[in-house]
């Protein structure tokens, strides 16, 4: 099925001229002051892995594979990959750390992700947009920071690093982007 270039996102997986499947790591689109707005998209080739960075203008047509995305739960992970079942089913799958690549470090148990499956194989996972997790580490305030904009490094329990604003105490739950583990908010619950 075609579709427009600007319309692709994360975990899209397209056909490419030479036949294979690439699924798209990460798309951009860029708008320049003067020019022709064009989108870019970093894939992965579904068959060996090879990265292939890549531009089309945003009206360009792309051929989209028919890929099969079901709603999975993520059970656990071993030595064979990552585990997700089918709530409706209960088939459970398991993902390689290849394509579960540095999302890993934020599944949580129990985490509704969706699994793209292509010929009974899965190629990608996505990841609810926001996660929470609890701050382990910081660094204490500074008297007088609190009204600045600056940010200070932390660290959380599923042990990524990220920055988080001057008020934040380790113990504190707060909320992140899963795509790149930036601080969105202090955690409602």
């Amino acid at each position: 099925m075609k579709v427009i270039a600007s319309s692709l996102r994360k975990g899209n997986v397209v056909e490419r001229e030479d036949g294979k499947l690439y699924v798209i790591l990460f798309a951009e689109n860029i708008h320049p002051g003067k020019g022709t707005p064009v989108t870019q998209l970093d894939m992965r080739r579904i068959a060996d892995g090879v990265k292939v960075s890549e531009r089309y203008r945003t009206t360009e047509q792309v051929e989209r594979a028919f890929v099969e995305e079901r709603d999975h739960t993520f059970l656990y992970n071993d030595g064979d990959g990552y585990h997700f079942m089918n709530p409706e089913t209960f088939d459970q799958v398991a993902v390689p750390e290849s394509v579960v690549g540095d999302q890993a470090p934020y599944l949580i148990e129990n985490m509704a992700v969706q699994v793209s499956i292509y010929n009974g194989v899965a190629i990608s996972i996505e990841l609810p947009q926001r996660v929470t997790f609890e701050v382990t580490d910081t660094e204490p305030t500074t008297k007088g920071q609190t009204a600045s904009s600056s940010y200070k490094p932390a660290i959380l329990s599923n042990g990524v690093r990220t920055l988080v604003p001057p008020h934040i105490a380790p113990g504190t739950r707060i909320v992140v982007m899963t795509a790149d583990g930036s601080y969105v908010e202090r955690a409602k619950d």
